[in-house]
């Protein structure tokens, strides 16, 4: 008896062995794993890419509505300056001009006493030496809502950016660098965000229109915590419904 119940586990034992798995199978359910983990990642990356819009410069001149200086929360703005605007610009002096005023101005070469000439040359300087495309592009943005209003230079010279400034008294901006999709024109010139933040006039030249604008009007951060001189406009993702 002991002899046939030996027998008769022995194609049982045997059958066990032939079922186990080979070892290329044990991998598949790790394979797997991976192939969703890839995927997850990729679909992740593929919504935060489609999130980001590019600031786009340039194109006709966009002209706005005297009713968008309307008074809102905090003057003609939706909110109060941003606290610690870039190149040291005072926060008292920013949101009387932008959000509490419709034609007067920081004083002429204002703009040259901040630290924005300073901070600028430093980092073209740093840019240069790791060979950095767009190593002398500033955006500069609304001080309420951090979008980007003007990215400079465009179609010129840092050094023909900063001449023509000076030459003026205020950082002066071409058709090309004006980032239309936030900035609007009115009739008398007035140049203002599309939240209501005065920034400055159209005063035009020889050249045609030349944009002359507050240092304190466009000194605002990136809303989304990133570099402020990143020209992408950081769109949350909608909220589901």
């Amino acid at each position: 008896r002991i002899f046939m119940a030996d027998v008769l586990l022995k194609p049982q034992t045997q059958n066990l062995r032939l079922t186990e798995p080979p070892a290329s199978q044990k991998l598949r359910p790790l394979v797997l794993i991976m192939a969703l983990l890839l995927i997850t990642g990729l679909t992740v990356g593929v919504v935060r890419a489609a999130s980001i819009r590019m600031a786009t410069t340039g194109g006709r001149m966009v002209y706005g509505a005297e009713a968008m200086m309307d008074p809102k929360k905090h003057g003609s703005c939706t909110g109060p300056v941003q606290k610690n605007l870039r190149w040291g610009c005072d926060g008292e002096t920013s949101d009387r001009i932008c959000c509490f005023n419709r034609h007067y101005a920081e004083y002429s070469g204002f703009w040259e006493t901040t630290s924005f000439l300073k901070t600028k040359r430093t980092i073209i300087k740093k840019k240069k030496k790791k060979q950095t495309a767009d190593q002398t592009k500033t955006v500069f943005r609304d001080p309420v809502s951090g979008k980007p209003l003007f990215i400079a230079p465009i179609g010129r010279s840092w050094e023909d950016f900063v001449a023509e400034s000076r030459r003026h008294g205020w950082p002066s901006f071409r058709g090309a660098e004006v980032v239309w999709e936030n900035v609007r024109v009115l009739g008398n010139g007035e140049t203002i965000s599309t939240d209501g933040t005065h920034l400055g006039h159209n005063l035009p030249d020889g050249k045609g229109a030349r944009y002359c604008i507050n240092l304190v009007s466009v000194a605002g951060h990136n809303p989304t915590g990133g570099d402020d001189d990143d020209d992408s406009d950081a769109t949350p993702p909608a909220a589901p419904a």
